[in-house]
């Protein structure tokens, strides 16, 4: 039985999840140099993959995207509304990027946004990364695959469902995933940006 305090603690420990880096314990696993050390100093799984080892890079891709869709599935098993499992989805989010546990200097939360958003659509996160693997395959840029996955998420979102609650946070998911790689867009102008498998610097 819900208590009236289960929504706070729900959000609380959404928050909590998202803040464990992946990045950071895979550095740890596999003996690897901190990710915040080397390339774009990106605690996330494209800049893992850096260091040469798939192996990491996969295991945080994985953990980051896992604990999305595991914080907001939780929240619809328990019955929680859709307001309740909206704020988890953005708490996961939000503490991926901005993690306690890391002085509130996070990633750029695409892995852990894909998760989010597999749990809230199935078929909205399938369209989103299938938008990112298409153009991460043909053109080689994570970032370029992220904001055009971000650009669409709306409209995907729209697309199956209409426009709803859930409309708003996968647009605010977006928003700040094109605003987190505003440096990368800046870069990609200006063909500075590293492509994927580039190794560290």
């Amino acid at each position: 039985m819900q208590t009236a305090f289960a929504p706070f603690i729900a959000i609380i420990a959404a928050y909590l999840l998202g803040s464990i880096s992946f990045a950071i314990v895979a550095a740890k696993l596999f003996g690897l140099a901190d990710p915040r050390s080397y390339g774009s100093g990106n605690p996330g799984a494209t800049n893992v993959l850096r260091s040469g080892n798939k192996k990491a890079a996969l295991f945080t891709l994985i953990g980051d995207a896992l604990k999305g869709w595991v914080a907001v599935f939780v929240a619809q098993k328990m019955g929680f509304s859709d307001n309740v499992i909206g704020l988890v989805a953005l708490a996961v989010f939000f503490g991926h990027l901005f993690p306690i546990f890391l002085k509130f200097k996070g990633g750029k939360g695409v892995a852990t946004a894909a998760g989010v958003l597999l749990a809230l659509d199935p078929m909205v996160g399938l369209a989103v990364m299938g938008t990112w693997l298409f153009v991460a395959y043909a053109s080689r840029y994570s970032s370029l695959a992220a904001l055009l996955a971000a650009a669409l998420a709306p409209v995907y979102t729209i697309f199956f469902n209409g426009s709803n609650g859930q409309t708003l946070v996968i647009s605010v998911i977006s928003l700040t995933l094109i605003i987190k790689h505003w440096q990368n867009l800046q870069r990609l102008l200006a063909g500075q940006e590293s492509k994927i498998g580039n190794k560290k610097k």
